[in-house]
């Protein structure tokens, strides 16, 4: 298929962070914006070839989404199992959005990350029957066991710690706190640095210069655009908004994918939410309704361990019949898994529920679909490398092709630790070269308040499944101009202008996406299209934002 025609948009429908007079300055060699895996791998390949690397988070260390991570780490390391199979299973889940070759080389290269992990002390769960061999679980859309996990279901919090452990020992400078803004370009467009803020206690923002050869974006997903989320509250989408900014390519926005099963806590519940892990129906457990009528019988080969995509969209529909008078959510039931897999295997999920008043031992878990990672992104390779020059984009920030339409459970880990470590590698062998930097105008910003309404209706119109009629609501919300005017500039307002932003892209690609294709639903083109599967790109060009699309390419 021959790439479409570009939509061509007035670039004020986005907002700006504020642009604020630097009161300080930093130079380094290169900034990494971002402490989750991809990050830490970048600052610390980076460090270990020599460069001067800053890394910035806009928490504390530890606050980010690779912490959280439940399921594990998607690797090829059963003799039983072949390369072969993760990668048609990852294509599988990515409704022909992959990239064959970038699926291939993480696949390959998966087992290796893992081991890289352990060298650094990372401790991986191993079986209790043959305790010289990594114990393996199953998740959605994969046809074999080949999920490695920590702790039963803290495999995030275990790399994250040994990665921390690993920063720690090195020479890279951290800043935490640290708000980035926006990008700084020379005259030709390439970045030279970044405006930033120091997140003060009560909120305030002490704005500053990072000036550097090398800016790698490491900021994770946007799930806070949406009321319920796995994502932690930093996950503003930060990245994406400020890449667009710079003239980088997003591809696939609209590919969000939402967990089937989060902690169902009542209608009132907003933000994050806790996640039950997919391993828990890799063990068993099987997904009914309030009448007790499994959910998934009949609807996917694999039943209740398809992939997420098809799985939430059989929760919506589900729901919209409100079997049993129950609309808003659905049960997880484990009972027959016993208590002590439940404790050995699910210490956190186990924890999380009986903090909620539900004890999976007894009685079913009531679950929703909840915004969980984002699948498009910052168009990039599995070095980071984006077509900005001096800007690189790893890890959920990122499209790299790996995930396409839909990302197969558990592979975002070693994606991330691949992508970060590359670009850090690339960039100790090399540095762009950029001259006298140049700082753009910013434009409106968003009352802070705004951020909570903004989810609201992202959730109602851009969640599981969509419409022509929903999204333009959406965009008709977004665009309201009793949105705009001066406010003070503290984070929650820097976060509200970052959620608009990526909620207002979502919903443009959304809408140019007229058919229904991995995580991307809409009721009112239920089928994928049938000339192919393509990619949607946003980009900013002056101040036009260019909506367009082009062709997958299938070469393998």
């Amino acid at each position: 298929m021959s790439a479409r025609a570009a939509v061509v948009l007035p670039a004020s429908m986005l907002r700006r962070p504020p642009q604020l007079a630097p009161s300080w300055e930093l130079q380094t060699e290169v900034v990494v914006v971002g402490a989750g895996a991809a990050g830490l791998s970048a600052a610390l390949a980076a460090a270990a070839g020599g460069r001067r690397v800053l890394l910035l988070t806009k928490g504390a260390l530890g606050s980010g989404a690779t912490a959280l991570a439940q399921g594990g780490m998607a690797a090829v390391v059963d003799p039983a199992d072949c390369s072969d199979r993760h990668v048609h299973d990852t294509l599988a889940a990515g409704g022909g959005l992959c990239d064959p070759g970038t699926v291939r080389d993480l696949v390959h290269a998966a087992p290796a990350e893992l081991a890289r992990l352990r060298a650094l002390g990372a401790t991986f769960d191993h079986d209790p029957h043959r305790p010289d061999t990594l114990a393996l679980t199953r998740e959605g859309g994969h046809s074999h066991r080949r999920i490695v996990h920590a702790g039963g279901d803290a495999t995030g919090a275990e790399v994250d710690r040994a990665l921390v452990a690993e920063l720690r020992r090195s020479a890279v400078q951290v800043l935490e706190h640290v708000v980035a803004l926006d990008a700084i370009r020379d005259s030709e467009g390439t970045v030279v640095g970044l405006s930033v803020a120091c997140v003060e206690q009560t909120g305030r923002l002490d704005p500053g210069v990072v000036l550097a050869q090398a800016v790698v974006l490491a900021t994770g997903g946007l799930g806070q655009a949406w009321a319920a989320t796995t994502n932690p509250a930093g996950a503003t989408g930060d990245g994406q908004g400020l890449a667009l900014r710079a003239g980088a390519e997003i591809r696939d926005i609209e590919f969000v994918q939402f967990h089937p099963t989060v902690l169902w806590r009542g209608p009132g519940a907003r933000g994050r939410q806790p996640l039950i892990s997919e391993a828990v129906r890799g063990e068993g457990a099987v997904l009914v309704d309030a009448t007790g009528q499994r959910v998934m019988a009949g609807v996917h080969r694999l039943g209740d361990l398809a992939p997420r995509d098809v799985v939430a969209a059989a929760m919506h529909r589900r729901m919209a019949e409100a079997r049993g008078g129950v609309s808003t959510h659905l049960f997880l039931d484990a009972t027959g898994l016993g208590a002590a897999l439940l404790q050995r295997r699910f210490p956190t999920v186990l924890a999380l529920c009986r903090t909620a008043g539900v004890d999976p031992v007894r009685e079913p878990i009531p679950v929703a679909p909840g915004a969980h990672y984002a699948c498009g992104g910052v168009t990039a390779d599995l070095s980071g490398r984006t077509g900005v020059r001096g800007l690189f984009a790893v890890g959920e920030t990122a499209s790299t092709g790996v995930h396409g339409a839909n990302r197969l459970a558990s592979n975002s880990l070693p994606e991330a630790l691949l992508a970060g470590r590359r670009a850090g590698e690339l960039l100790a062998a090399q540095l762009p070269s950029g001259r006298e930097p140049v700082v753009f105008p910013a434009g409106p910003t968003p009352p802070a308040g705004s951020r909570a309404a903004t989810a609201v209706a992202t959730s109602r119109w851009a969640g599981v499944v969509r419409s022509t009629a929903g999204l333009q609501r959406l965009l008709d919300h977004l665009g309201d101009p009793a949105a705009t005017g001066p406010v003070e500039a503290t984070l929650e307002t820097v976060e509200a202008a970052a959620l608009h932003t990526v909620s207002t892209m979502v919903c443009l690609a959304a809408l140019a996406r007229q058919e229904s294709r991995g995580c991307h639903r809409r009721s009112d083109a239920p089928e994928p299209s049938p000339h192919g599967a393509w990619h949607v790109t946003l980009q900013l060009e002056e101040d036009r934002l260019q909506i367009g699309s082009r062709a997958r390419d299938h070469a393998a």
